[in-house]
């Protein structure tokens, strides 16, 4: 069986990529390189579902992303 994820990828200020998988939970790896994040984000998936075996069956959509301007008083 195969199914799709979407993934967030941000990169820190210290150089660090991180992946975020929004559809399960907690589930994240961060890694120094771009190559090497796709690797890693696989393993986490499957970590994660092996630790989870109802999520695989949760029909979760993905809707998409929204950026928001806040303003913060400064004190």
């Amino acid at each position: 069986m195969k199914k799709e994820f979407n993934i967030v990828i941000e990169q820190d200020e210290d150089g660090y990529y991180i992946a975020n998988v929004p559809e399960l939970p907690g589930c994240h790896t961060q890694t120094k390189s771009l190559d090497e994040l796709n690797e890693r984000v696989i393993e986490a998936i499957k970590l994660y579902l092996e630790m989870d075996k109802e999520q695989i069956n949760r029909n979760i959509k993905f809707i998409g992303f929204q950026k928001l301007e806040v303003s913060i008083e400064e004190t």
